[in-house]
């Protein structure tokens, strides 16, 4: 009987403690869908509003495929993944936390001056912390700074050091400040027309035209839709959906000119442009791997 991977050690033991889990392969990254969960044949992710409602067994769909069940973490289905993985990684919003990520060293000292003081656990270039109770994820809500909650995962770098303390008001007004789209007649800057994605710019990629037209489009629609609040969420959640897209492609996919679309879609409905260029660049680089 060969030993139980290391990785998947560390993931029992949190999910005992109520902590949904999931493996991350090189990269740091979840593994991709599966052959039932392609082409959104499950419904997609954008479609998941809580870890759980794709009935595929397969850890597919990053966050939403955490889970506490034993049985789940340690069935055929997912030995392959534990096999090959090199971490683990959480949902915080599904044991009630969220993590606020701090990205390099101005960000943490950012953080020592303004939120009340918390568990933190060191990462590569900043720190993680954690607060008890869970709120809307978003990305790039100031510099260096992301909220990694209700659909986001989090990586298990170790419990950490400190007492964690209730998620403050000055958290969620982080949120409040970045997702609020400007109301009609006074949106922050404009954009020229840019290029449409076409062919000449993705010369490597094996989706048809109207396949990533329909996807774009689609993408683009739910940015334009979000006239009150949200918008740049939302441009984050399109980005990173679409490039994963292209994961298995030989490039160049035309990501760039994805980027511009979906960056003068939200301007469109008032986001401030330098927030949507950052917003859809953080989710393209978020993606299972770049295309080209």
């Amino acid at each position: 009987m060969s030993a139980t991977p290391e990785p998947l050690r560390v993931a029992l033991a949190l999910a005992a403690a109520g902590v949904p889990v999931l493996p991350l392969r090189a990269g740091k990254v979840p593994f991709g869908n599966c052959r039932s969960c392609k082409g959104n044949a499950c419904g997609g992710r954008p479609n998941m509003k809580a870890a759980g409602p794709c009935q595929c067994s397969a850890p597919c769909h990053a966050w939403a495929a955490a889970t506490t069940y034993p049985h789940v973490l340690t069935s055929p289905v997912w030995a392959p993944m534990w096999r090959e993985a090199v971490a683990v990684a959480y949902h915080p919003g599904g044991a009630g936390l969220t993590v606020v990520d701090l990205d390099n060293a101005a960000a943490v000292a950012w953080a020592r001056e303004t939120l009340p003081a918390t568990r933190a656990v060191p990462t590569t270039r900043g720190e993680h912390w954690l607060y008890r109770g869970a709120m809307p994820s978003s990305n790039a809500v100031r510099p260096g700074v992301d909220i990694k909650s209700l659909s986001q995962y989090a990586r298990w770098l170790g419990p950490g050091t400190g007492r964690m303390a209730v998620l403050p008001a000055a958290v969620c007004t982080l949120l409040e400040k970045e997702e609020t789209t400007p109301a009609p007649g006074k949106v922050a800057s404009s954009l020229p027309g840019r290029a449409r994605w076409g062919r000449s710019v993705a010369t490597g990629c094996r989706h048809t035209e109207r396949y990533v037209r329909t996807g774009l489009e689609r993408g683009l629609a739910l940015v334009r839709g979000r006239t009150e609040s949200g918008a740049g969420s939302q441009a984050f959640g399109v980005a990173r959906f679409l490039a994963a897209q292209h994961t298995a492609c030989p490039g160049p996919c035309g990501l760039a000119a994805i980027r511009e679309e979906i960056v003068a879609a939200a301007v469109s409905v008032g986001v401030p442009e330098t927030y949507a260029r950052r917003a859809v660049s953080n989710g393209l680089e978020t993606a299972v791997e770049r295309a080209a």
